[in-house]
C-alpha cells in the first residue's frame, strides 16, 4: 500500500476547502483541457516542467498516467482516471474532518501573524501553578506558554542549550554549603549569565492513603515502617529533595523500600498512592488534594524561572514578568492548595538567593 504524507501551504485567498495535492492538480488539469500544454497554463507552469513532473510520478508509481498517443489529444490512462476517482472520494468522505482541520491550523498560526501575542517556551519541572499559569497568560495577555515538564537538572540543561527561553526549577530555600542542591544546581548557573525570576514557594510533603493509616510522618516513618514508598526520577528536584531528607536523617537509598520505583510527575506519584501500589511518595500537596488523599508537610521549597540574561528584555519575557506581578494571578496562584506567591515575577539576585558564590572556599592543608 501506497504511504500518504499530507502538507500544507498560506494563501491570501479564500478557496475552496479540500487538501491538496500536485499531481492530482495536474491529472485534473489534463483531464479538463485535453493537451499538456493547456494544463500547464491552466496550473501556472511551464509545459517542460509539468511534461517532466508527470513522467517523474510515472516512473516513481510504476504506471502510466497519460496516454501518450502523438497526434492525438493527452487523456488519462485508466489508472490516472483511477486516482482521481480515489480523490474525489477521499475528499468527499473526509470533508467535514478537513474542514476541521483547516480551521484549527488557521486558529493556530492566527497567533504568528498576531503583532500582540508572544510565544514562550518553558521547559520546567511539573508543577500545577505552571499549568494554571499557561491559561491565565493567553487570556490575559495573550501570552502563549510552550511549556515541556520535565526534570529540573533537564529543564536548566535545555535552557543553556538553547532549546527553550525559561527553564523552571525548585529548591530549598537558601540551600546550605555542601547541599546536594549545590552540587547539582551551581555547574548549570552562572552569575552575570543567568538571570533569575521568583514564582511560588510551594509545600511538599508525603502522599499518603486518607486518613494516613500507617501514621507516617516523615521520612524516618517511611524507612522504619518499611512503607512502599513511590520516588519521582532521577533528574527531577523532588529526587534531590528526598535525598536531602534522607541524608538528614542518616539514611541511605537502600533504607527505603522501593526507592528504585519512580513515577514521572507528582500526580503519578498521588495516582500510586490512590491505586494502592504505594503507601507514600514525596510530591506537592495540591497532587494529593485533587485526588482527595492524605498528606503530610515535610518542608516548603522555592520554584524559580531563569533565563538568560540576554532574554531578559525580549518582549515574550517581559510580557511573562508583567504577567506573574498581576495582582490578578498572585491571588490566583495563592489559593491552589499548598502554594503561595513569593516574589512573583521579581529579576533576584542568583547570589542572594542561590547564596553558593559566597561560600568561602576551605583551605588546603599544606
Amino acid at each position: 500500500m501506497r504511504k500518504i504524507e499530507l502538507s500544507y501551504t498560506w494563501t491570501g485567498q479564500h478557496g475552496e476547502r479540500r487538501i491538496r495535492n500536485a499531481l492530482m492538480d495536474l491529472l485534473h488539469a489534463v483531464q479538463d483541457s485535453g493537451s499538456i500544454s493547456a494544463a500547464a497554463k491552466a496550473v501556472g507552469l511551464s509545459y517542460r516542467h509539468v511534461w517532466g513532473e508527470l513522467k517523474r510520478w510515472e516512473a516513481q508509481l510504476g504506471q502510466a498516467l497519460i496516454v501518450w498517443e502523438k497526434g492525438q489529444p493527452a487523456r488519462l490512462s485508466e489508472f490516472g482516471q483511477k486516482l482521481l476517482w480515489a480523490e474525489r472520494q477521499a475528499q468527499a468522505r473526509l470533508a467535514s474532518q478537513i474542514e476541521s482541520l483547516h480551521a484549527d491550523l488557521e486558529r493556530a498560526f492566527a497567533v504568528a501573524f498576531d503583532e500582540a501575542a508572544h510565544v514562550l517556551t518553558l521547559f520546567a519541572s511539573h508543577d500545577d501553578a505552571l499549568a494554571a499559569l499557561r491559561e491565565h497568560a493567553v487570556n490575559s495577555a495573550a501570552l502563549h506558554l510552550d511549556i515541556r515538564f520535565c526534570g529540573s537538572v533537564d529543564a536548566i540543561n535545555a535552557l543553556n542549550e538553547g532549546r527553550c527561553t525559561i527553564a523552571g526549577f525548585h529548591t530549598l530555600p537558601q540551600p546550605g554549603p555542601g547541599s546536594l542542591a549545590q552540587r547539582t544546581y551551581q555547574p548549570l548557573l552562572q552569575p552575570g549569565r543567568h538571570k533569575l525570576i521568583g514564582f511560588a514557594r510551594r509545600t511538599q510533603g508525603l502522599i499518603v492513603a486518607a486518613g494516613n493509616p500507617l501514621g507516617l510522618q516523615s521520612i524516618a516513618d517511611v524507612s522504619a515502617r518499611r512503607a512502599r514508598y513511590v520516588n519521582r526520577a532521577l533528574g527531577t528536584g523532588t529526587r534531590l529533595l528526598i535525598d536531602e531528607l534522607l541524608a538528614r536523617s542518616q539514611l541511605a537509598p537502600r533504607d527505603i523500600a522501593g526507592y528504585a520505583n519512580t513515577e514521572p510527575s507528582h500526580a503519578a506519584v498521588a495516582q500510586a498512592v490512590a491505586s494502592g501500589a504505594a503507601d507514600a511518595g514525596l510530591a506537592i500537596e495540591a497532587a494529593a488534594r485533587s485526588r482527595g488523599l492524605g498528606f503530610v508537610p515535610l518542608l516548603k521549597e522555592d520554584y524559580y524561572l531563569v533565563c538568560l540574561r540576554a532574554a531578559l528584555d525580549e518582549p515574550a519575557t517581559q510580557a511573562l514578568l508583567q504577567v506573574l506581578r498581576s495582582p490578578i494571578w498572585q491571588r490566583q496562584l495563592a489559593q491552589l492548595p499548598g502554594y503561595e506567591p513569593q516574589a512573583c515575577g521579581e529579576v533576584l539576585s542568583l547570589r542572594a538567593r542561590l547564596p553558593w558564590w559566597r561560600f568561602a572556599t576551605p583551605k588546603q592543608g599544606r
